[in-house]
C-alpha cells in the first residue's frame, strides 16, 4: 500500500485521540456513573436504562436533523474544517461541564451527555468525510481500517489510566469516592482526545470542494435536494444505504448501551470494565484483520461476516448470566465492531461517483446517524415492556436481519464502473 502520507497518518490520529470519548463515556463509566446517579436519585435499573437509550436517540435525532444542510454547506471551500471544530470543541468542553453535576441531578447529567454526544457525533460526520481528501481510492479500505485500529489502541491507555484511579479509590488507597473517580476519567478524557486532535487540526485540510457563492445556505438547500434526487438513480449505492441504515443501528446500539445492559445483570463494575479494556485490545488486529481480508475475499462478503457475528450476539445475550459468558460476548463483538463499521466507510467510498463524493459522503452520514435512532429507543420500550434487559437486546436482531437482506441486492464494488452504473 506504500508509505502514509502526513495527511493520512494525522487523519488517523484523530481516531486514536476521540476513541477515549467511546470507550470512558459511551461504553464504560458514563453509564455506570449514570446508573449511580439514578440510583441516588431512587429512579427504578430498568427506567434508567430506558432514560439512557432515549437520550441517545434523541441525541442522534439532533443531529441527523442538522446533518444534512450542515454537510451540503461543508462542501464550499473552507467550510468543513470550521464545523469539524465547532463540533469538536462542544464535545470537549461539555465533557467537562459533567465534572460538576450533583450526584442525584440525572435529568441535568442527560442534558449535559446529549451535549457531550452531538459533539462527538457532529465532529465524526466531517472527520468521516475528510477520508476523500486525505487518501485516494485505491487506499481507503487500508487507511480507514487502521485508523479504527488505531483508536481501538489509543483508547486503552486512558481507559487504563481511568480504571486504575477508580479501583485505587475502590480500593481506598486514594482517598476518593467512587463518583470523584468517574470524575476524574471525563477529564482524562477530554484531554486526551484534544491533545491527539491537533496533528488533525494542522495537517488535514479540505481538497475536495465547491466555491463559496452567495447565499451558501439557500443554495445548500438546493444542491441537497438535487444530491437526493440523484442518489435515487444510483440504485446500488441507495439499497447500500438502507442496508447501512438497519445493521449499523444495531451495531452502534450494543456500543452505547453494553455496559448498561450488564449492570442490569447484576455484573460488578470492575468485571465490566475490564471486559470492555480486552475488547479494545482485541479489537484493533481484528479490523486490520478486516481490511487484510476484504482485499482477498471482497469487502462485501466480509460486511456480511460481521453481520453474522452480530446476529449470533443478539441471540446469545438472551442467555447471558455469569461474568464467563458476559467475555465470550464480548470477544465476539470484538471480532466485528472495528472491521464492519471500517469496511462500510471504506466500501461506501469506493461505491460512489468519485466526481460526487463529499455530497454523496453527505448521505453516508445522514443515514448513519439517523440509523442510531431506532436501536436504543427499541431496546428501550422493549426493556420497559418486558421488564427485562435481555429481551431489549435481542430485539436488535430485526436489524441485522434486514441489513443483511438489503445488502444481497447490492452488487460487488469491485463489478467493473458500478459507481456510474445508474442502473445496476
Amino acid at each position: 500500500m506504500g508509505k502514509l502520507s502526513k495527511e493520512e497518518r494525522s487523519w488517523m490520529m484523530y481516531d486514536w485521540g476521540n476513541s477515549a470519548y467511546s470507550i470512558i463515556i459511551t461504553t464504560a463509566i458514563f453509564p455506570i456513573f449514570f446508573r449511580s446517579v439514578a440510583d441516588n436519585a431512587g429512579v427504578a435499573s430498568a427506567d434508567s436504562t430506558a432514560y439512557l437509550g432515549y437520550t441517545i436517540s434523541i441525541a442522534t435525532f439532533i443531529l441527523a436533523m442538522l446533518a444534512p444542510v450542515l454537510g451540503t454547506i461543508a462542501d464550499y471551500r473552507g467550510m468543513k474544517k470550521k464545523f469539524f471544530l465547532f463540533f469538536f470543541l462542544m464535545g470537549t468542553i461539555s465533557i467537562v461541564l459533567l465534572v460538576f453535576v450533583p450526584n442525584d441531578n440525572w435529568l441535568l447529567l442527560l442534558i449535559i451527555y446529549t451535549l457531550t454526544s452531538l459533539g462527538f457525533r457532529g465532529a465524526n460526520v466531517f472527520y468521516d468525510a475528510f477520508l476523500v481528501d486525505v487518501s485516494p481510492k485505491e487506499r481507503m479500505d487500508d487507511v480507514s481500517a487502521k485508523g479504527y485500529a488505531l483508536g481501538y489502541i489509543g483508547s486503552t491507555i486512558p481507559f487504563i489510566l481511568s480504571i486504575t484511579v477508580i479501583l485505587l479509590s475502590q480500593l481506598e488507597i486514594l482517598p476518593l469516592s467512587t463518583t470523584a473517580a468517574s470524575r476524574i476519567a471525563f477529564l482524562i478524557t477530554t484531554v486526551w482526545w484534544f491533545i491527539f486532535a491537533l496533528p488533525m487540526v494542522r495537517h488535514v485540510h479540505q481538497i475536495h470542494a465547491i466555491e463559496r457563492e452567495p447565499k451558501i445556505v439557500v443554495n445548500s438547500f438546493k444542491r441537497l435536494g438535487r444530491t437526493f434526487k440523484e442518489i435515487k438513480k444510483y440504485r446500488a449505492v441507495f439499497i447500500f444505504l438502507l442496508a447501512y441504515f438497519f445493521y449499523i443501528d444495531g451495531v452502534g446500539t450494543i456500543i452505547s448501551m453494553s455496559t448498561a445492559y450488564g449492570t442490569d445483570l447484576g455484573l460488578g463494575a470492575t468485571d465490566l470494565l475490564i471486559a470492555l479494556l480486552a475488547v479494545q485490545v482485541v479489537a484493533a488486529p481484528f479490523a486490520v484483520l478486516f481490511g487484510k481480508l476484504a482485499i482477498k475475499f471482497g469487502a462485501k462478503k466480509m460486511l456480511y461476516t460481521g453481520i453474522v457475528i452480530y446476529i449470533f450476539v443478539c441471540s446469545y445475550a438472551m442467555f447471558l448470566e455469569t461474568i464467563a459468558d458476559f467475555w465470550i460476548l464480548a470477544m465476539l463483538v470484538a471480532t466485528a465492531q472495528g472491521g464492519i463499521q471500517a469496511l462500510s466507510r471504506s466500501y461506501f467510498a469506493k461505491l460512489i461517483p468519485k466526481e460526487r463524493s463529499n455530497e454523496f459522503f453527505g448521505f453516508y452520514n445522514i443515514f448513519g446517524k439517523f440509523a442510531a435512532i431506532l436501536g436504543p429507543f427499541l431496546v428501550g420500550v422493549t426493556s420497559q415492556v418486558t421488564g427485562n434487559s435481555s429481551f431489549g437486546v435481542f430485539s436488535l436482531i430485526i436489524l441485522f436481519i434486514i441489513g443483511f437482506v438489503l445488502l444481497i441486492f447490492v452488487p460487488d464494488v469491485e463489478r467493473k464502473g458500478i459507481a456510474r452504473d445508474k442502473t445496476a
